[in-house]
């Protein structure tokens, strides 16, 4: 996978992170945005509500169901809609660990994944006061 989050630092208790339900057959990289599917349970996606990111890999049928996602932290993300955000602007998933603009309703909906800590420019990787669940 590519544009995995990078960490800057871990808030609360180290990140705060959850425990979700994985299929054994899921492949997820370290540091990947991953959406809550059904019951506890998480997918990588491209969109929807965002889990968190996850905080270790899950190597593709190793056996495991359970992965720990952080929720709670400062990452660096990418910006993927080419249009830059604003500083302390809500962003939202938006392609396969790519970060964009909320729009009108996104936050009451519960996809909000943050707060933009920076400018990005088009494309840009920058700062997200992360905050999931």
């Amino acid at each position: 996978m590519a544009n995995e989050a990078v960490i800057i630092e871990l808030l609360g208790n180290k990140g705060d992170p959850i425990q979700f339900n994985v299929a054994d057959g899921t492949a997820i990289a370290k540091g990947e945005l991953v959406k809550l599917a059904d019951n506890r349970t998480i997918i990588t996606s491209a969109a929807g509500i965002c889990a968190g990111i996850a905080a270790h890999e899950k190597v593709a049928s190793d056996g495991s169901t359970k992965i720990a996602v952080y929720t709670n932290g400062i990452f660096d993300l990418k910006e993927g809609a080419a249009a830059g955000i604003g500083i302390g602007v809500p962003v939202i998933m938006q392609g396969a660990n790519l970060i964009t603009v909320s729009a009108n309703g996104d936050v009451e909906l519960g996809k909000c994944l943050g707060h933009a800590l920076a400018v990005f420019a088009g494309s840009d990787t920058q700062s997200v006061r992360v905050f999931t669940c």
